[in-house]
């Protein structure tokens, strides 16, 4: 779910002496490297003789440059400065914000800090306003995805759960509907840890732990603001779960995540939470739950035959397009990229029909709601990840590293 940068080389180290340079330039330099390969976070890890810097790329770690302890120790004071975070302060893991301008874009930094043995590390989550803000078109929705997906958003009130594990995009996936909804007509609220983005015309909420303002105490609030459309950033204990299904019982749509390995398993996630199964059942309108994968690059791909009579695609086969599905694509290991360019996501998304409603009040176990909803037209895990590599956007090897392989069942075709 990521773009393509204009430089997807980014700045070349091997010629640059980073520790000669003064922090002020060592830090444009990191950023703006981070910022043209399209990079997510930049980490400063301490240690002896030398502090390592990287990057995570497409989900994946790079090291950048080593500077000498001493310069490292320096430029992580010069950031902590920069972020307003108390520089003589060591001991405890620490917060902070810096906004990154120059002339061409604007990158808000998300800074963490945590003492290890070495000394400190430092986090620092990049969130490029120009890139990083996705339409519903941008984020890898097939057909079928998109048509249940606005099925879901074309409801005037209930609930749309978001599920997956951290860092799988579901943020993301969420602006991108509330963008969508964003038309002028209705009042829009969010409720965020942090707030990543500002989106004109929606009203956006930050949970503040340090005055104890967490999620319930923002959402029993801001109900009370008359919104038509509210997101919460994670529900992740029961009263913020109960205050929801509330919320989305008498009239407002709510968007939210949660963390489910399917979208069934949403399901369950919520029930954990004490909810009645049947005020439940009344108000869900569909489970999202999706996982990143990188994408080929189309220059670079190999592609491999197939053979006549090969299955590998069978039961997708009503799914794909023509010409699709005759070929098996992977990496050039070879090149510079590795043979990947960005990354994209797959979905798994369930909407509720009358079926699963009656079987969230029974409380049935996620795998029988799985058949219910594939029955219904659910596409699984495993056939929306095969789909992808039967259209060459992304390979085996990314399928096997980011989805689960009890989800995948790539048995299921023998």
């Amino acid at each position: 779910m990521s773009v393509q940068k204009n430089n997807p080389h980014g700045i070349d180290f091997s010629h640059i002496d980073t520790a000669s340079l003064e922090p002020e330039a060592q830090v444009r330099l990191l950023i703006e490297h981070a910022s043209m390969v399209g990079a997510s976070d930049l980490f400063i890890f301490a240690g002896e003789p030398d502090y390592q810097v990287a990057m995570r790329l497409w989900g994946r770690m790079r090291t950048i440059t080593t500077l000498p302890s001493a310069e490292g120790r320096q430029l992580l004071n010069y950031v902590k400065a920069l972020a307003g975070i108390d520089i003589t302060e060591r001991r405890r893991p620490q917060d902070g914000r810096w906004i990154y301008r120059d002339d061409e874009k604007v990158i808000d930094l998300r800074l963490n800090l945590i003492p290890t043995r070495e000394g400190e590390d430092l986090s620092i989550r990049l969130l490029d306003r120009d890139n990083n803000l996705l339409s519903l078109d941008q984020i890898g929705l097939g057909r079928y995805d998109r048509n249940a997906l606005m099925e879901m958003l074309q409801s005037e009130s209930g609930l749309i759960l978001v599920t997956g594990p951290t860092g799988t995009g579901k943020t993301t996936t969420l602006y991108a509907c509330l963008q969508h909804l964003n038309d002028g007509n209705r009042k829009i609220n969010t409720l965020e840890d942090p707030i990543e983005f500002s989106l004109p015309g929606i009203r956006q909420s930050q949970v503040n732990p340090k005055v104890n303002l967490d999620f319930p105490e923002l959402l029993r609030s801001v109900i009370r603001q008359q919104p038509d459309i509210i997101m919460v950033g994670e529900i992740r204990d029961k009263e913020t779960a109960i205050t929801a299904v509330r919320a989305a019982n008498s009239g407002h749509l709510v968007f939210a995540t949660l963390h489910a390995p399917v979208a069934t398993g949403g399901v369950q996630s919520m029930l954990s939470f004490d909810i009645h199964p049947y005020f439940l059942a009344s108000c869900l309108r569909g489970v999202i739950a999706q996982r990143l994968v990188r994408t080929l690059d189309p220059e670079t791909r190999l592609r491999y035959e197939l053979g006549e009579h090969n299955t590998t695609f069978a039961d997708i086969e009503s799914l794909l397009e023509p010409g699709e599905g005759v070929y098996f694509y992977g990496p050039d290991p070879t090149a510079e990229n590795e043979g990947y360019c960005g990354r994209t996501a797959i979905f798994e998304m369930v909407t509720i029909n009358r079926t699963l409603r009656d079987a969230i009040i029974q409380r049935q176990p996620t795998h029988e709601m799985e058949k219910i909803a594939e029955a219904g037209g659910m596409i699984t895990f495993r056939k929306a990840a095969m789909l992808k590599v039967a259209q060459g956007v992304t390979s085996m090897e990314e399928v096997f590293k980011n989805i689960p392989v009890e989800y995948l069942d790539l048995d299921a075709n023998a």
